[in-house]
């Protein structure tokens, strides 16, 4: 696999549109490291898996060769805009469709005006590449998929991009521990809800720090459960098949909480 580089990173635009604020400058600064991480490795397309576009029937691949458009978050609307604008490897997508669907895996390509892109992919394309001079095969996070089905559809992406020659980066994007404050705060005093989802996160990107990958797969499903973490952790599925499991140590840029909910910025050591 012509693997380049592999990343972890929050889809919460709230340290993008507001790295003012002090807890989430950390985060902020985490995200620049990572995008000179990637400016460095040089590759020629970036597979990005985000947690926030929700497929339910099959899965989904992007297929528009451009998207442009200005997004509103759902949530965050009162923060600011997010325009965007990617470039789709195409021949790469249509690649990842065909060999999914041989292995049973029903897919298929989404190729129309003003699709509702979602923030996760618009917040970690933009913050990984501010220039905009990547391209991306963007797939769909399937609600009825697992992790592994998640961490298969991963390997086959990969496969596809070292078939042609590719050079590629897996980005995973989603949250840590998943409790958010219900009601309204002091953005200046965000914190981690609680202490236990604290220790949890601290304890599992302390595995991924120390590559012990054994570990985190025993002890994922009850973090997961524990924490109530982000879709099922599937997006850290979508590293482990990208990257064959074959990263051996990670970086931890940045943690810190998003609304309560735990994020961090993971660069893995491939």
């Amino acid at each position: 696999m012509t693997l380049a580089a592999a990343f972890l990173v929050p889809g919460s635009p709230l340290p993008y549109l507001r790295k003012d604020n002090p807890p989430w400058l950390g985060l902020a600064a985490g995200y620049e490291k990572a995008a000179r991480a990637l400016a460095a490795a040089r590759p020629d397309v970036v597979l990005l898996y985000s947690t926030q576009w929700m497929a339910v029937l099959d899965q989904l691949w992007q297929e528009r060769p451009r998207l442009q458009g200005l997004h509103v978050d759902e949530n965050w609307y009162e923060f600011g805009e997010l325009p965007f604008d990617l470039s789709i490897d195409t021949e790469l997508a249509q690649a990842c469709i065909e060999n999914a669907n041989a292995l049973g895996l029903h897919s298929k390509g989404v190729d129309y005006d003003a699709f509702p892109i979602d923030t996760g992919t618009i917040v970690a394309s933009k913050s990984l590449d501010p220039e905009g001079t990547r391209r991306f095969v963007l797939a769909a996070n399937n609600l009825y998929h697992d992790f592994e089905t998640t961490r298969r559809i991963a390997t086959i992406a990969g496969e596809a991009a070292s078939t042609q020659g590719k050079r590629f980066a897996a980005v995973g994007v989603g949250g840590l521990s998943g409790t958010i404050f219900r009601e309204e705060i002091d953005i200046a005093d965000d914190r981690i809800a609680s202490d236990e989802d604290d220790r949890w996160n601290r304890r599992m990107l302390s595995l991924l720090e120390k590559g012990e990958t054994q570990e985190v797969d025993r002890q994922c499903a009850e973090y997961v459960q524990a924490a109530k973490v982000d879709m099922g952790f599937k997006h850290l599925a979508w590293i482990q098949g990208a990257t064959g499991g074959r990263y051996y140590g990670a970086r931890i840029h940045a943690y810190g909480p998003t609304y309560g909910a735990g994020a961090a910025v993971v660069e893995f050591k491939v």
